[in-house]
């Protein structure tokens, strides 16, 4: 491959289920290759297997993508819609003589490797049609194969694997088109492949030896074989390989627990790729730093307090807009209603207060809970018990103190503090009457900043809500 040729990488799920957080990861992996080059990423859904493949399911691909912030160029492709240009690969390939008609049964077949079985020989079919006479062949149902090398061996280039070698003799003469005309995954990818003009190919090391079988579909039609990336799979914190017994696989589960897309972004990246020692990064940053040289041959472990960390630093320092944004990703992740906007508001003046201490969304949101809640304000039990007649009292002093006066942090602060030495009290004794006011809670973000957020109404209807 010439390095003339714009980068052009490709996500090709199959449409069978939601999007694994592995799957996730290769597609960030194709995003961020082709974004720092300033190539394409083009969506291609594999739904050839028209028994398991849902429209349902396509959609929570593409949705999926949306909540991580993967834009594709182009629209997404339809394998299944290609299927006669597949077909029409496979006839030029029986014409240029690289392919064969083969009339073989599969009751033929099976009775074939279970004596080879028997006799202790290779299981590998070869079919005796591969050099047989054209003008013999019957008029009878038939599939085209490949006729592979039979001899040497093929190379896998691989820019994460290195140079991997496949005895030939090892890999049969696949399938290209079905009896019933219609074409293998194995021919749909290249052809697809080759057509969409990728040139780099990043997918999970499973499809490995996928990769010596199209290798040879490649070099039948004499077309340029792209760079095969072949990248580690994701185990569990138990070094197993990632399934539903570690819980959370989905990325749906991942944005219903409340991490940040952002955060998952950084999080998956570090998954089976490195930059030096840097664990925490902007967008801008992977994209420019992202190579294939940097990706592991060892299987990532999902850490959920590394990505507990990694949530948590994306929090502190999202942009508050962008942090609210976020929120309502979450939210509608979890089927929760969407805020209203006098909460919004509150929520949003209380941010920078409170997001440097939250690793997750719903951690953000339990702190916050005090912006959330409507009058009155149902009081907890463990709260109440800061609600007693000195403490009623106080609090209507407090509200006839900052009824009138500036209402900014520093002249709330002074208001409260006088109040309290004026009683011969801290002011932590008299902030947990406060707290119960205005939270119903007896753990709190300060409540100066819950005044703040509040405004000065709110804070006055509450307070006299539980003044005596």
């Amino acid at each position: 491959m010439t390095d003339s040729r714009p980068v052009v990488t490709r996500f090709a799920p199959s449409p069978t289920g939601y999007l694994h957080i592995g799957g996730a990861r290769t597609a960030l992996f194709n995003w961020l290759y082709a974004r720092g080059r300033g190539g394409k990423f083009l969506l291609r859904i594999e739904d050839t297997d028209r028994a398991r493949s849902t429209p349902e399911a396509t959609e929570a691909i593409l949705q999926g993508l949306e909540w991580l912030g993967l834009d594709w160029d182009g629209m997404p492709v339809s394998q299944f819609e290609g299927r006669a240009r597949h077909a029409e690969v496979a006839r030029e390939m029986l014409a240029n003589g690289s392919a064969y008609k083969c009339f073989s049964t599969a009751e033929e077949i099976e009775s074939f490797r279970e004596k080879a079985k028997a006799e202790g020989r290779s299981t590998l079919f070869l079919s005796p049609w591969r050099d047989a006479d054209p003008a013999s062949l019957p008029d009878a149902p038939h599939v085209i194969r490949l006729k592979a090398p039979r001899t040497g061996e093929t190379v896998v280039h691989d820019a994460v694997q290195g140079a991997v070698t496949f005895r030939n003799d090892q890999l049969d003469d696949m399938v290209l088109l079905r009896s019933d005309g219609t074409p293998t995954y194995m021919l749909a990818v290249v052809v697809d492949d080759h057509d969409m003009d990728v040139t780099h190919v990043i997918r999970g090391d499973d499809h490995l030896t996928n990769a010596a079988r199209q290798i040879q579909i490649y070099q039948a039609m004499g077309w340029e074989i792209p760079v095969f990336a072949h990248i580690p799979l994701i185990h569990g914190e138990d070094g197993k390989k990632l399934s539903k017994r570690h819980g959370a696989v989905g990325l749906h589960e991942f944005a219903a627990m409340g991490y940040p897309a952002a955060a998952m972004r950084n999080y998956l990246a570090r998954l089976g790729w490195s930059h030096g020692d840097d664990e925490l990064f902007d967008d801008a940053q992977a994209r420019e730093w992202f190579d294939l040289a940097g990706i592991g041959k060892a299987p990532a472990r999902l850490d959920f307090k590394k990505l507990e960390h990694v949530s948590g630093w994306h929090i502190a320092r999202m942009d508050d807009a962008e942090l609210m944004a976020e929120i309502a990703a979450y939210r509608a992740a979890t089927d929760a209603a969407q805020l209203d906007g006098a909460q919004s508001a509150r929520l949003y003046a209380v941010l920078p207060a409170l997001k440097a201490k939250a690793k997750t969304l719903p951690a953000l949101l339990e702190q916050a809970h005090f912006a959330l809640i409507s009058r009155p304000v149902a009081v907890e039990e463990k709260a109440a018990a800061a609600l007693d007649t000195v403490s009623r009292g106080i609090l209507k002093e407090l509200t006839a103190a900052v009824q009138h006066a500036s209402w900014g942090r520093d002249a709330l602060e002074v208001a409260a503090k006088a109040i309290a030495e004026s009683h011969g009290l801290g002011l932590g004794k008299v902030a947990a009457p406060i707290r119960a006011a205005l939270a119903g809670r007896s753990s709190t973000p300060s409540v100066f900043d819950m005044m703040m957020a509040l405004g000065r109404d709110e804070t006055l209807a509450r307070l006299q809500d539980q003044a005596g």
